[in-house]
């Protein structure tokens, strides 16, 4: 019994520490998806969908929960949001060549159908970020049209 409560109280000692560290937090100022926004001209509805459902981890700024402030929740979801935006970030989209701006788009399609996004540990807290079918019918529709468009600028240059 008395290796039970040791056990416990390093435990509690160690989970009480590690709240005194803390991840830098993903967050930027001003319209950070301003030139994405410009160049794929997403429709309205698919625009509040990319906001809702992939920006909290593939842009530069990410809307944290309240159990962001209790580690470990912290640091795995700030390794959750830098491996996102390692993968896609709509507020670097401005780096990204034509050819890799229409491999992205590619990626984003491919991702839906397949199901594999937007994770599903994210929409058990993210209940607005669950995709219907119909919702991505839309993003992939879009997304396909803006393909063609960088398409296009590829076999100009």
């Amino acid at each position: 019994m008395k290796l039970l409560k040791k056990t416990a109280i390093i435990l509690l000692v160690a989970f009480v520490t590690i709240q005194f560290f803390r991840p830098s937090q993903n967050t930027s100022h001003g319209n950070h998806t301003k030139l994405f926004i410009s160049e794929t001209n997403p429709p309205q509805d698919v625009k509040v969908l990319l906001e809702q459902t992939c920006y909290d981890c593939h842009s530069n700024n990410t809307n944290y929960p309240w159990y962001n402030n209790v580690a470990p929740v912290s640091f795995w979801m700030a390794n959750h949001v830098k491996d996102g935006k390692k993968h896609l970030n709509f507020s670097e989209w401005e780096s990204y060549s034509t050819k890799k701006k229409d491999h992205k788009l590619e990626e984003v399609i491919e991702t839906l159908e397949e199901g594999g996004m937007p994770l599903k540990e994210y929409t058990w807290t993210h209940e607005r970020a669950k995709l219907t079918e119909e919702e991505k019918k839309l993003i992939v529709a879009w997304a396909k049209r803006s393909r063609a468009l960088y398409q296009l600028k590829n076999l100009q240059q």
